[in-house]
C-alpha cells in the first residue's frame, strides 16, 4: 500500500528519472560509437564519427535544458502555492475527468487580462500558462511557461510580488 502511495505521489519524478536514465544510456553508447568511428583509419569513417558526435552533444544539451526548465517550473509552482497564487482547479469536468473546454475558454480572459495589465509578472505568465494548458493549447502553454521562467530568472528568483 505504501509503495502505491509513493508511486502516486512521485510518478512524474519517476518518469523523468526513467527517461533521463534511458537518454543518458543512449548518450554514452552514441559517444562510444562516435569515438570508435573517429579512431578508424578510413577518412569516411572519421567523417561519420565526427558527424555522429554531434547527436549526443545536442541530446545532452536538450536534456539539461529541459531538466533545468522543469526544476525552475517546480520552484515557481511551490512559491505560488506558498503565496496562495496558484489557479484554483474548480472548473467542471466531463464524466471521464477532462475539464469542460467551454468552461476553460470562459475562464481564460481573466488570466490574459492579468498578463496584459502587468506583462513583467512571472506569476501572471505562470497562471496564463496553466490557463492555456487547461484550454488544450499546449504549444502556447509551454511558451507562456518559458516566458514566466525567463521573467522569474531576470527579476530575481523568489522576489516578492
Amino acid at each position: 500500500m505504501k509503495l502505491l502511495e509513493f508511486y502516486r505521489e512521485h510518478s512524474v519524478k519517476l518518469g523523468v528519472l526513467l527517461v533521463t536514465a534511458l537518454l543518458v544510456f543512449w548518450l554514452v553508447i552514441a559517444f562510444q560509437r562516435s569515438f570508435l568511428l573517429l579512431g578508424d583509419p578510413e577518412p569516411v569513417a572519421k567523417a561519420i564519427g565526427a558527424g555522429y558526435l554531434l547527436l549526443p552533444c545536442i541530446g545532452a544539451w536538450a536534456m539539461i535544458r529541459e531538466l533545468l526548465f522543469g526544476a525552475r517550473t517546480q520552484r515557481m509552482a511551490r512559491q505560488l502555492e506558498s503565496e496562495g497564487g496558484l489557479p484554483v482547479d474548480d472548473l467542471p469536468r466531463t464524466p471521464a475527468g477532462r475539464i469542460v473546454r467551454s468552461a476553460a475558454d470562459a475562464a481564460f480572459p481573466a488570466y490574459q487580462a492579468e498578463v496584459e495589465a502587468d506583462p513583467e509578472s512571472w506569476r501572471g505568465r505562470f497562471r496564463l500558462s496553466c490557463a492555456y494548458d487547461v484550454a488544450g493549447d499546449r504549444k502556447r502553454a509551454r511558451q507562456a511557461m518559458r516566458d514566466a521562467a525567463r521573467l522569474y530568472r531576470e527579476h530575481g528568483e523568489g522576489s516578492a510580488a
